[in-house]
């Protein structure tokens, strides 16, 4: 008879765990390689550029996902981008013996440990495309006319003092990035052979929005308030405004005879058909 005692399979054979562990690890390989990719990846703070906010050896998390979706960098956002060409200058690599190179290797291609090969930068963004950025000895960082208050600089430097800049009308897809230890970062300000010292949209890999190591150093990396200020973006956003502004007006006034007319010759049909029905 089916299904009796007779014709039961064999139970399965539970795999043991030395088995299935080469499938784990290479399961969590993928994912893992698959976050530093497209999600979120880890860097190391190298220099004191970006004190007090960061300090060296901090270890961030960046976010890999937004530009893929076409968004772009803002103003006080802090941003890890790749050398636009020189701003690193000659680096000297480390001999670390083969075996520690090996596992620096292994671990940066997942994304647990920064490359020692790659070449990149952490600033915050001052200015975006569009916008226009200078700074005068003794004077505040002023972005599209309006003056910055910058809590964020390190104690005791100045806004720009040792560098003053500008005017700078900052091209689009491009950014102006500076350092918050002004005295000790060679951002924007020192390349201004070079794209005026800008920094293209295509070479930033994202966002740095929290700090994650060590423990005792956690915390988010928030846009400060001095980026919100009434009028900041005015320069940016008047012109889209204004376009959107003349392109509309034409419908609204066309839609608005059609209605007219339309309603007059309701008006003038209905008398007809009042005294057709009589």
């Amino acid at each position: 008879m089916s299904g009796g005692p007779g014709k039961l399979g064999k139970p399965k054979k539970v795999r043991s765990f030395w088995k299935e562990l080469p499938i784990l690890v290479i399961i969590a390989l993928a994912l893992a390689l698959l976050i530093k990719t497209f999600l979120v990846q880890a860097f190391s703070i190298p220099s004191d550029s970006m004190q007090n906010t960061l300090q060296r050896g901090d270890r961030v998390l960046v976010d890999k996902l937004t530009p893929w979706f076409g968004s772009e960098p803002q103003r006080g956002e802090v941003v890890v981008f790749h050398d636009p060409g020189g701003w690193l200058g000659e680096t000297q690599t480390s001999n670390s013996g083969p075996v520690a190179e090996g596992i620096q290797k292994a671990l940066s291609f997942i994304g647990l440990m920064p490359s020692a090969e790659e070449k990149d930068l952490i600033k915050r963004v001052i200015a975006v495309g569009g916008d226009t950025v200078s700074c005068k000895r003794g004077g505040k960082v002023v972005v599209n006319g309006k003056p910055l208050d910058e809590p964020y600089i390190f104690p005791g430097n100045t806004p720009c003092d040792e560098k003053p800049f500008g005017p700078i009308k900052v091209p689009e897809g491009r950014i102006w990035v500076m350092g918050d230890h002004r005295q000790d970062s060679l951002d924007s300000r020192y390349h201004q052979n070079l794209n005026n010292g800008t920094v293209s949209v295509d070479d930033v890999v994202g966002r740095a929005f929290v700090v994650a190591w060590p423990i005792d150093r956690w915390s988010t990396l928030p846009v400060p308030s001095t980026f919100d200020q009434p009028g900041l973006g005015a320069a940016a956003a008047v012109a889209p405004s204004a376009v959107g502004l003349a392109g509309a007006l034409p419908i609204v006034l066309w839609r608005r005879r059609r209605l007219i007319a339309k309603v007059r010759a309701e008006a003038e049909a209905r008398p007809d058909r009042l005294t057709a029905d009589c």
